[in-house]
């Protein structure tokens, strides 16, 4: 039995997780954390046996948690790691704020961050995936980010330092983010808004924002998100070789590739994690022996399999 850390947030064990992800899929974590300010999360990381994994979760918009959970401390910031400030030409965000409340809340301090605007998620998992669309990305505006490490220490580490790629950035291992400093440029509130409503209405006209899904589960084969122009090309993008495959609204159990958007993974009729892993395996495969190409995940995959055997079905 674990002895954890004395905290003043709140801790469960053995917590269910999957209804904290989108997918609303997954079983048990060993432990679920919710720190109660900064120095309760640094207290709880130093003296955690450093045996003992720790994961942070944000709003699991971009998560499969595995049916057999997680053997892991799972960390989730709330209220006390959400602020957001508008600085000049600078945005100061927590870990738990939400991208769009982050765009939103830029704008009406005449700074561009719209490309935030519909990204589903939190800016922890914003800075860790370099999210990005419409040709922009965090690491275009990040300057640093705050995170304390598995051992408690609280550092800053500028953007520079964090080597981003698509879809990725170079994280210390077990950290928690808590903080990031954007800068933006500047654009008038009123046109920042209609902008971003315009973004929305773009997305929900060719998204679907109403089924239980990840956001987009590949990463697009080009290496960078769609522009939003109309210049945009999309022979290398997930959706474009995933329907060259035939696979749009193709399903496997209560799991189903959207048909309104064929690189969308939704939990159609109420899939287990192994469904939904199952089935995105199945279109890697099918798009390969279709394109020759090999489509790398975008939806992160973390616990276990409740029986090691259904790995056969996986490959």
């Amino acid at each position: 039995m674990t002895i954890y850390p004395s905290i003043r947030g709140s801790l469960v064990e053995n917590r269910d997780i999957s209804g904290l992800t989108w997918l609303r899929v997954g079983g048990p974590v060993d432990a679920l954390f919710k720190p109660a300010d900064l120095q309760d999360l640094q207290d709880f990381l130093s003296n955690l046996p450093a045996d003992i994994p720790v994961f942070p979760l944000g709003v699991g918009s971009n998560s499969i948690v595995r049916d057999g959970g997680l053997r892991a401390v799972v960390v989730r910031l709330g209220r006390g790691f959400n602020h957001i400030e508008v600085k000049g030409n600078f945005v100061v965000a927590g870990a738990a704020a939400l991208d769009a409340h982050v765009a939103r809340k830029a704008a009406d301090g005449g700074l561009d961050l719209t490309f935030l605007r519909t990204i589903p998620g939190s800016i922890g998992g914003a800075v860790a995936m370099n999210a990005g669309c419409y040709g922009s990305y965090v690491a275009d505006h990040l300057v640093s980010v705050k995170v304390v490490t598995r051992q408690g220490e609280l550092v800053e580490i500028p953007a520079s330092d964090l080597n981003f790629q698509y879809r990725q950035a170079s994280l210390p291992s077990g950290c928690i983010v808590i903080e990031a400093l954007f800068e933006a440029p500047n654009g008038d509130p009123d046109q920042l808004h209609a902008h971003m409503k315009s973004q929305l209405d773009k997305r929900n006209e060719t998204q679907p924002v109403k089924d239980r899904s990840a956001g987009s589960t590949f990463r697009n084969p080009a290496g960078f998100s769609s522009t939003g122009r109309a210049d945009d090309v999309h022979d290398l993008k997930a959706w474009k070789v995933i329907d060259e495959a035939g696979l749009r609204g193709f399903s496997m159990g209560g799991a189903q590739m959207s048909e309104k958007h064929p690189n969308f993974l939704i939990n159609a009729n109420q899939a287990n994690a192994f469904e939904l892993e199952a089935l995105g395996e199945f279109v890697r495969k099918k798009v390969f022996q279709n394109s020759g190409i090999a489509l790398q995940w975008e939806v992160e995959r973390i616990g276990e399999f409740l029986d090691e055997a259904v790995l056969d079905g996986l490959e």
